[in-house]
């Protein structure tokens, strides 16, 4: 979703374990918003938190695998504060009518919306959620919905029903030249009506983005919409995999970085750092080890990352603990 757009938790000291895992990244890669709310929603906590901030976790809650998921007790246990909720995509009655993924899909219901509720009490805590729209199950809003204004109606839909100050789009669609202008017009005309972050998640290929991301990203920016980061799902080699596998993971991250950096039409590729974000994903519970993690997280607060997150199998709980430990 969903920033869209660090540094280690003070309290916990860099053991050389720790120092000998962010050398396994190579060398160059060692130099490594806010809405108008509704009537429904009055949260006494100012907004100004939910923006993520930079570097910070971002934990990934599949609705449909949780549809009752208690987001204040989650980040009470875990100490994550900022989510990304899927996915949203077009129901089939209607094009234009965004609908939960999952063995129950139902229309978004801005009056009857549990998760809203949730949402609230973890802005109390200083925390936020950002709904994703798209993703592997369903088609995501801009391609089915094409009736004028009809769009940007049900992104508004989605925004109001969650008074969202962030939205990611989790695209799969980025060769359909008329999906892509009709999305990044919608996108426009929401954040001319109010300050809202937007984000893409992207899949990341061993060359970086593929070439319709690309383009993509690039006819958004032309269009007028702002796309604070982009959100790189990046399948993670097991660990049985040949040496140097984080190694390959960095050059991927930073030949994408070049890609987002043109595609934003920024003068010099480091800046484009602030504008990308990892999500590691992964097949198996053992395939991100402790020092795995602790590279990870070093990788990215050398960076300057907009923030990390993790989809897939779960992985250990120390593993866990190490990136949840992530904070500005």
């Amino acid at each position: 979703m969903l920033p869209r757009p660090l540094a280690i938790l003070g309290a916990l000291a860099l053991t050389a374990a720790t120092a000998v895992a962010i050398r396994l990244l190579p060398a160059g890669a060692a130099a490594p918003e806010p809405a108008k709310p509704l009537a429904r929603h009055s949260p006494a906590v100012s907004r100004a938190v939910a923006a993520v901030p930079g570097g910070a976790f971002v934990g990934f809650v599949d609705t449909a695998g949780e549809p009752d998921v208690d987001l204040p007790a989650q980040s009470r246990r875990t100490g994550v504060l900022h989510y990304a909720l899927g996915h949203l995509v077009a129901g089939d009655a209607d094009g234009c009518v965004p609908e939960w993924t999952g063995p129950h899909p139902g229309p978004l219901d801005p009056g009857d919306n549990p998760m809203a509720d949730g949402i609230d009490r973890l802005r109390a805590l200083g925390g936020d959620a950002a709904p994703v729209l798209g993703g592997p199950d369903g088609r995501e809003l801009a391609v089915t919905c094409t009736r004028p204004g009809g769009l940007a109606a049900a992104y508004r839909r989605v925004v109001g029903a969650f008074d969202a100050t962030a939205v990611d789009f989790e695209i799969r669609d980025s060769e359909d030249d008329a999906a892509v202008l009709r999305r990044a017009r919608a996108i426009r005309a929401l954040q001319r009506e109010r300050p809202l972050r937007v984000s893409f998640t992207l899949p990341l290929k061993p060359s970086g983005l593929a070439d319709d991301d690309v383009a993509m990203l690039r006819t958004t920016r032309q269009a007028g919409a702002e796309v604070g980061a982009v959100n790189l799902l990046a399948a993670v080699e097991p660990r049985t995999a040949s040496e140097g596998r984080l190694s390959r993971l960095a050059a991927a991250v930073h030949a994408a970085r070049d890609q987002i950096a043109q595609a934003q039409d920024l003068p010099d590729a480091e800046q484009a750092w602030p504008r990308v974000a990892l999500t590691p994903v992964l097949a198996g519970a053992g395939d991100l080890s402790e020092s795995d993690a602790r590279a990870l997280t070093g990788y990215a607060t050398r960076h300057g990352l907009a923030w990390l997150s993790l989809r897939g199998v779960t992985p250990s709980r120390d593993v866990a603990r190490i990136l949840w430990g992530i904070r500005p």
